[in-house]
């Protein structure tokens, strides 16, 4: 297990269970109380640890190189999946990947970023950054979606769309556009849920829902909080102060009405225990996807709008007693 430096008090405790088993399985002593004694410590410390969590660390959570992506999500959840490719313009961008899908007898299009679990398949999947065919990739599956009837999933985890030169030629803000005016008219019902980093215009490029949540231990932003420290003070050493100030956590994204819920994640986080968390991800899409699927298809189209025309409202106390005033004159 890979330990994130305020996990450490969790490190010893693993190191001095791990010695305990081996000295248990080798010779005929019984641990077994003491086994019992060191779980339920670890289980204390690892409630301790993650009831306190700060932005930065739940960015450093979200980013845990063990940390189950797109495809673990897919093998764990789909009886089947057929995993489609290209964008049919240009290529067949490796960090966005999609097909259709079944999960425990329902047929979907699934759509997520995919970062790769070593050196090598980071480099091959460009770190979970999508280049303009890999939205236009997303959208044909939307539209095949819609045709089929088949509820679309989308899984976000990407540190932003990709800020190369060659992206912008291609027409990346355009893409990622062309992405919202469609996914905002799509008949068919949409689930969002961040599993990773939710980070600017990549984010967004398929992330426009019915309904939009966020595993516990996520964020979501228009700018990572290493960005926001480079510009604001000219340096990266207040990236810490940064994801405070930009409230990007599941709990912030609730309170602020931008998302619909936070799925929680088993103790230690997601990357403790991968199963588990795709099987509460797998039941609250199950969920969600039964009650969208009720509606009938121009309300929900209709829902979606007036639900993304309601963000960045508010209402002051000063405006509300001016317009009683006003209303009562």
């Amino acid at each position: 297990m890979i330990f994130l430096e305020f996990e450490k008090p969790l490190e010893n405790l693993y190191e001095q269970l791990e010695k305990m088993k081996e000295v248990s399985e080798a010779g005929e002593i019984d641990l077994s109380d003491k086994i019992k004694e060191l779980e339920t410590k670890i289980k204390s410390t690892q409630k301790e640890i993650y009831s306190n969590l700060t932005g930065w660390q739940k960015v450093q959570l979200s980013r845990h190189p063990e940390r189950p992506y797109t495809l673990f999500y897919i093998e764990q959840m789909c009886k089947k999946f057929i995993e489609l490719h290209g964008d049919r313009y240009y290529g067949d961008d490796k960090a966005i990947v999609g097909g259709l899908g079944n999960i425990d007898g329902t047929n979907v299009v699934i759509i997520g970023h995919q970062k790769g679990v070593n050196t090598k398949m980071r480099q091959y999947r460009n770190f979970g950054m999508a280049n303009p065919e890999g939205y236009r990739k997303a959208l044909r599956l939307m539209k095949l979606a819609e045709r089929l009837n088949y509820p679309i999933v989308c899984l976000i985890d990407t540190p932003g769309a990709y800020p190369g030169i060659e992206a912008e030629e291609r027409g990346q803000a355009e893409a990622i556009a062309r992405n919202l005016l469609e996914m905002a008219q799509l008949k068919v019902p949409i689930v969002c849920t961040v599993i990773g980093e939710g980070a600017s215009g990549g984010a967004i490029g398929i992330g426009l829902g019915d309904r939009i949540f966020m595993l516990e231990n996520t964020w979501y932003s228009v700018i990572s909080p290493e960005s926001c420290s480079s510009i604001l003070w000219r340096s990266w050493d207040y990236k810490e102060q940064a994801a405070e100030a930009l409230k990007l956590t599941a709990d912030h994204m609730f309170d602020f009405g931008l998302i619909d819920g936070i799925i929680k994640e088993p103790a230690g986080g997601a990357h403790a225990n991968p199963e588990e968390t795709a099987r509460l991800l797998k039941r609250h899409i199950k969920k969600v996807i039964a009650e969208l699927s009720e509606l009938d298809p121009e309300e929900r189209i209709q829902q979606r709008i007036d639900k993304y025309s309601e963000m960045g409202r508010f209402a002051s106390k000063k405006g509300v007693a001016k317009k009683a005033a006003v209303k009562q004159a």
